[in-house]
């Protein structure tokens, strides 16, 4: 199963919660891109640049998809991962289920002020609400839907696990 969405959507609170709670392996893109790249997000940003970025993104997911087993797993994408044409084209093989977790857009930059974390993307409200739409048209190509909005972690987990056919992604 894999988690997409905008900042502040829950991917990887989700995620992290959906796996524990059925037993399965969770990875964070970015988490992957960090440690293959030995750099922070922020930092490869500063340093090369979105494109840069994306880059590093496309190979780290390449080699995450390369390396699934039967393993089940949870997979939380950064937010402009799905939006890349050639990361949905690779996400669109068999036994693989996208799910966008989606809210409105005020709530997910209230969402993002909370975390308080660095967000390379997250610049002024006007440019995260013109990204969120820019972007919302892509998300819709997901299998699944899930509203996020006005919901905590447990019930958006519960209702991702539901989404799930028999018990397995696919």
């Amino acid at each position: 199963m894999v988690l997409v969405g905008f900042m502040g959507a829950g991917k990887t609170s989700v995620g992290r919660t959906l796996a524990r709670q059925l037993g399965w392996v969770f990875d964070d893109l970015d988490d992957l891109i960090e440690r293959s790249e030995g750099r922070t997000v922020e930092e490869i940003f500063q340093q090369s640049g979105e494109a840069g970025f994306r880059a590093a993104e496309r190979k780290a997911l390449q080699e995450l998809i390369a390396g699934l087993s039967s393993a089940p797993r949870v997979i939380g994408l950064g937010g402009g991962a799905f939006v890349q044409p050639d990361n949905a084209a690779l996400l669109g093989g068999p036994g693989l289920k996208v799910v966008f977790l989606d809210a409105p857009v005020e709530e997910l930059w209230r969402r993002c002020e909370l975390d308080r974390r660095e967000r390379p993307l997250q610049r002024s409200e006007a440019q995260f609400r013109g990204l969120y739409e820019e972007r919302k048209p892509a998300y819709l190509k997901a299998a699944i839907r899930i509203d996020t909005a006005g919901k905590d972690i447990e019930t958006v987990t519960a209702e991702v696990a539901c989404s799930l056919d028999s018990g397995h992604p696919g």
